[in-house]
């Protein structure tokens, strides 16, 4: 769909809490958006080009970060409530761009058809990450890039332990969100090329989801593991 031809959107298919947490998402990273999340949103997207593929669009938060010009823009979210937002806030908006009800695990795309893949916050909520960086492998052109801005797991081992200890809360909370989670070395552990990794700080929230990884990854190159 475009922003100028967006349904009516439903949340048919999402629990209470589901439907909850979409309402409340905005507001919550309110603060940390405004602290620098947006500047750094703003950073990792330009960088998109051609066919571009966001996983997990939530409420639309990188909307506004995207360079003009690009070949299209294909924003999934699976969850019923959040794409209800989504598909409102890409109405409101002057961006051109299709809304799928689609997995991170199974995208609806064909092998090597897909310039630029964008995963912010999304690594950590999916259940299992292999299965999403395997198709995300899949559905990128030889040349293509992965953009990711993850929260992942703190090097300090004070925070480390706290983010265990307050992970099964957490998770509840936050609709499936492990703010525990490895991220970077699972990319990596998947035999991708990483590159410009910037590792900082997500001012604002709260101290177990923090730490925060931003970076560009490649497919390895032929005869590479």
């Amino acid at each position: 769909m475009s922003s100028g031809d967006a349904p009516a959107a439903t949340v048919e298919g999402s629990g209470l809490w589901a439907r909850a947490f979409a309402r409340l998402y905005d507001p919550l990273l309110w603060v940390g958006e405004r602290a620098g999340m947006g500047a750094r949103r703003r950073d990792l997207l330009g960088r998109a080009r051609g066919r571009t593929v966001e996983l997990g669009s939530g409420t639309g938060l990188n909307l506004d970060y995207y360079p003009d010009g690009l070949d299209e823009l294909i924003l999934t979210e699976p969850e019923a409530a959040m794409r209800a937002r989504l598909t409102r806030r890409l109405h409101n908006s002057r961006r051109r761009a299709r809304v799928l009800d689609a997995p991170a695990e199974r995208l609806p795309f064909a092998d090597e058809t897909v310039d630029t893949v964008v995963s912010t916050l999304v690594l950590c909520t999916v259940d299992d990450p292999d299965p999403v960086l395997r198709e995300i492998e899949r559905v990128l052109h030889p040349r293509g890039r992965l953009l990711f801005l993850e929260h992942v797991r703190s090097r300090s081992p004070r925070l480390a332990y706290w983010q265990d200890r307050l992970a099964g809360p957490w998770r509840r909370f936050a609709e499936g969100c492990h703010c525990n989670r490895a991220t970077l070395e699972l990319i990596r552990g998947r035999g991708l090329d990483v590159e410009d990794v910037q590792e900082t700080s997500w001012r604002g929230m709260p101290p177990i989801v923090r730490p925060l990884t931003m970076g560009v990854a490649t497919k390895a190159a032929a005869g590479q593991s």
